[in-house]
C-alpha cells in the first residue's frame, strides 16, 4: 500500500488542455445562471404585474415553496450521491395523513379522559400559562408530528435498506413503495380529507413570527398577532410564516451538514464514483440508507406542515408536487449524474418554480402555460448541466 501510494504521489500529472474563452464562460454561466435566471424573472414580472414585490406577495412565494422546497431538499442529497426518491409525493401524503388521524384521535381521547377522571391540573396550568389552547391538544400535535414524520422516515428506510442492500435500482424501488404509501394514505383517510384538527394546529400553519400593520395604524408586532377585525385585517400583512421559518432552518442546517461536515463529502464521493468511495472506506451501503432516510424525513416536515396550514390531513397533498420539487433540484444545479449540487441551488430552483407560477397568474396566462415554460427551464437547467460535464471532460483529456 505504501508503495503504490508513493508511486501515485510522483506519478506526473495528467496534462489538462486550456480552456478557451467560450469553454470559461460557459462553465461560468452554468454555475450562476439559475440566479440570474431568477433575478431576471423577478424583474420583468415587476414590470408586468402590480403589486408583485409586495410584502404580501413575497410570503405567499415563500409559503407556497415550502412543501416543494422540503421534498426536494432531502432529495437534493439523494440525488448527489447517485439515487433518486419518486416516493416523496405519496409519502408527503401518507405523513399528512398520519399526524392527522393521531392528532385528531388524540384530543378526542384526552379530552374524554379528562372528563371523565380530570387531568393533571398541574400541565394544564403551564400550558394554559404559556399562552396554548390546552394539554391534550399541545400533546396530541407533538405526538402527530412526531409519528408522521417518523412514518416518512419508515418509508426512507425501506427505500434505502431495498436499494443498498438488494441492489434494486432506485426508480424501481422507489415508484414501488410510492404506490404502497398511496394506498396505505388513502385506506387510512378513506378517500376523504381528514379534519377536525385543533385550533392550535391552524396557528402553527397560519401565523407569524412578524406582523405589519398597513395604512394610518402603521406598526411592526414581533410573536404577537394584532387585535384587527373587519377591513382592518386587510392590511395586516404575516411575515415569516412558521412554515418558512422551518424550511428555512433545516436548509441552513443541511447547507452546512452537506458542505462542511463528513456526511457531505461522502455524499459526493459516493455520487462521483461509487467504487472509489468503497476502496476509500466509506460505508456506501450505510450511507445510501441514511440518505433516504433524510429525504423520507424533510419530507415527512412537509406532510404536517400542510397539515397544520391547512387544518386537515390530505393523501393527494404532494402528488402534484413531486415533479416540481424535482424540477427544483435539476434547475438548482444538482446533476443527475451525481457528484455536484448544492442546497443554495435547490432553493433557488423551488423560487423560480414559484416566481413563474405566481407570476404568470398575476399576468392573468392560463395555467396550463406554467407546465410549458417550467418545462423549458429544465431542459435548459440539463443542456446547462451537459454543457459543464462536456466541458470539463475534454479539459482533463
Amino acid at each position: 500500500m505504501a508503495l503504490d501510494a508513493t508511486t501515485e504521489a510522483h506519478a506526473p500529472a495528467v496534462a489538462r488542455r486550456p480552456r478557451t474563452f467560450e469553454q470559461r464562460s460557459i462553465l461560468v454561466l452554468s454555475q450562476v445562471w439559475s440566479w440570474l435566471f431568477l433575478i431576471i424573472l423577478i424583474v420583468f414580472f415587476s414590470f408586468k404585474g402590480t403589486g408583485f414585490l409586495s410584502v404580501r406577495n413575497s410570503q405567499n412565494i415563500l409559503v407556497a415553496i415550502t412543501p416543494i422546497f422540503l421534498m426536494g431538499l432531502g432529495q437534493t442529497f439523494v440525488i448527489i450521491a447517485g439515487g433518486i426518491d419518486l416516493s416523496v409525493g405519496w409519502v408527503m401524503g401518507l405523513a399528512s395523513v398520519v399526524s392527522a388521524i393521531v392528532i385528531r384521535d388524540t384530543v378526542k381521547l384526552l379530552t374524554i379522559e379528562a372528563e371523565r377522571q380530570g387531568l393533571s391540573r398541574v400541565f394544564e396550568q403551564v400550558f394554559t400559562a404559556m399562552g396554548a389552547a390546552s394539554y391534550p391538544d399541545v400533546f396530541a400535535i407533538i405526538l402527530g408530528f412526531t409519528l408522521g414524520i417518523g412514518v416518512a422516515c419508515f418509508a426512507g428506510l425501506i427505500n434505502g435498506t431495498i436499494v443498498a442492500k438488494l441492489r434494486v435500482p432506485p426508480f424501481i424501488v422507489t415508484l414501488g413503495v410510492s404506490f404502497v404509501a398511496r394506498g396505505v394514505a388513502l385506506l387510512l383517510s378513506g378517500g376523504n380529507i381528514v379534519g377536525e384538527q385543533p385550533r392550535l394546529l391552524r396557528d402553527i400553519g397560519n401565523e407569524s413570527l412578524f406582523y405589519l400593520v398597513r395604512g394610518e395604524q402603521k406598526a411592526f408586532y414581533i410573536l404577537q398577532k394584532p387585535e384587527l377585525t373587519g377591513n382592518a385585517l386587510r392590511l395586516l400583512d404575516r411575515i415569516l410564516p412558521w412554515p418558512v421559518v422551518v424550511w428555512m432552518i433545516l436548509a441552513i442546517i443541511l447547507a452546512f451538514v452537506l458542505r462542511s461536515t463528513q456526511f457531505g463529502r461522502h455524499t459526493y464521493a459516493i455520487g462521483g464514483n461509487k467504487e472509489a468511495a468503497l476502496r476509500a472506506g466509506i460505508a456506501v451501503d450505510r450511507h445510501i440508507i441514511r440518505l433516504y432516510i433524510l429525504s423520507g424525513f424533510t419530507t415527512g416536515v412537509a406532510g404536517v406542515l400542510n397539515t397544520a396550514r391547512y387544518s386537515g390531513g390530505s393523501s393527494i397533498a404532494g402528488d402534484p408536487l413531486l415533479m416540481s420539487s424535482i424540477a427544483a433540484v435539476v434547475i438548482g444545479g444538482v446533476s443527475l449524474f451525481g457528484g455536484s449540487g448544492r442546497v443554495s441551488g435547490t432553493v433557488v430552483g423551488a423560487l423560480i418554480i414559484a416566481v413563474l407560477q405566481t407570476g404568470l397568474v398575476m399576468m392573468a396566462v392560463e395555467p396550463f402555460w406554467q407546465f410549458v415554460v417550467v418545462g423549458i427551464v429544465v431542459i435548459l437547467a440539463v443542456l446547462m448541466d451537459q454543457a459543464r460535464d462536456l466541458i470539463v471532460g475534454r479539459a482533463e483529456t
